[in-house]
């Protein structure tokens, strides 16, 4: 296989087959501008090859290392996700469809490089803030909240939906 992220598509045998890829910060690097630099996780590939088409089920389990959007520490945000693609044959590659893949006849092997990279930036929260600890505490940056604290405007901020939220967690530190 020519890349660590590719599966054989040609002598692939009808039935089950898995397979495993080791995700880490070298899996992040292949990509210019991502918010995740490194990270910990396992993909399995389960596939079930059927005479026309093979069906893929791929799990994603593991930690990313992401910026807090509320302190802008980096913190580990543990991620699982299961995600389906069916792959067909064709004439030409067609990814139109965001679950079925067509590839050439003669392509050899599929590189799920780019898919599981989606998959893994797509189970992520549109906002990534740090976990509450056990008594139900932030565990932001104490100090960096302290500085938001000092430049909170308070007559502003009272328009602002998320202005009871933003509220507690300054008394909380």
């Amino acid at each position: 296989m020519s890349g660590l992220f590719t599966i054989p598509i040609n002598g692939l045998k009808e039935g089950h087959h898995t397979f495993d890829f080791e995700i880490d910060k070298k899996f992040f690097d292949m990509f210019e501008g991502s918010e995740i630099g490194e990270g910990g996780l396992v993909a399995i590939a389960e596939i079930d090859k059927r005479s026309s088409h093979f069906e893929m089920d791929i799990k994603i389990s593991g930690k990313v290392r992401v910026c807090c959007d509320r302190c802008l520490e980096m913190f580990d945000f543990p991620l699982e996700c299961e995600n389906r693609l069916i792959v067909k044959t064709g004439t030409e590659r067609d990814e139109s469809d965001p679950e079925i893949i067509i590839i050439p006849v003669n392509e050899p092997e599929l590189d799920l490089k780019q898919y599981i990279y989606e998959f893994i930036y797509l189970a992520l929260p549109i906002q990534k803030i740090h976990p509450v600890d056990e008594k139900g505490e932030s565990t932001c940056d104490p100090v960096m909240i302290q500085r938001l604290k000092e430049h909170l405007v308070e007559e502003e901020s009272k328009n602002d939906p998320r202005w009871d939220e933003l509220k507690k967690l300054m008394n909380d530190n």
